[in-house]
């Protein structure tokens, strides 16, 4: 099995690094990658910001391979879908590739579900990224909102090198809740994307088409 990495940034050179004789080949600026270079390997790792989407999308799709996607701030094609499943292969899209995002997104629906019964609840997400992260709020942020499925105010900050937390905060007249997720290094997505980029290649019952990360997160839960 040979991985290839599109984006050696601050994540995409964890994968790198994680990938060790897996890896296949590395695209960034320099490299741009193409469908020819792409079908070299079994599939593809991609962390490139959202601006830098439309220029790798096409020959991503036109390679055929499986490709996990862990870029942010991009609005993807409404007909995406249709054209991963021409091509007969699997997608895997994340706004955060930690496998523990997915208890958290559990606890947040259970949060969700058990405000119903408190009187006047008010929801607040907050998140920290990095100085050089371009898009505020963050991806993940924006999903803990879709998971959580209620009015919440989401603010954003960008301090030194901070990998990456998220907090949401639940407050009422008489208490207040919070759960907090903290990266502490950013090898833990590196490690999301190659265990989803390996469902993708390796899990017969992930059927063609594109898949969030949590979706494949429950698949395989399921079937354990």
């Amino acid at each position: 099995m040979k991985i290839a990495v599109i984006g050696t940034g601050k994540t995409g050179g964890k994968v790198v690094e994680l990938l060790g004789d897996t890896l296949s080949e590395t695209f960034d600026q320099s490299n741009p990658p193409t469908a020819e270079k792409l079908k070299k390997s079994d599939a593809v790792i991609i962390f490139v910001p959202g601006d830098a989407v439309a220029d790798i999308i096409d020959e991503v799709i036109a390679s055929g391979i499986p490709a996990a996607w862990g870029s942010t701030g991009h609005d993807w094609p409404e007909n995406l879908e249709d054209k991963v499943k021409a091509n007969n292969t699997k997608w895997a899209i994340a706004s955060n590739f930690s496998l523990g995002m997915n208890i958290i997104r559990k606890s947040i629906e259970a949060i969700s579900a058990g405000s119903e019964i408190l009187k006047d609840p008010e929801f607040h997400i907050h998140e920290v990224h990095h100085i050089h992260k371009k898009d505020a709020p963050s991806g993940t942020a924006i999903s803990w909102k879709e998971w959580l499925d209620r009015e919440a105010e989401v603010t954003s900050a960008r301090e030194g090198d901070v990998k990456g937390i998220h907090e949401l905060t639940l407050r009422t007249a008489t208490e207040e809740i919070t759960l907090r997720h903290k990266a502490l290094d950013r090898a833990l997505f590196a490690e999301g994307a190659i265990w989803a980029a390996k469902q993708l290649l390796n899990n017969s019952n992930i059927e063609t088409g594109i898949s969030t990360f949590g979706q494949l997160f429950d698949q395989v839960m399921e079937e354990q």
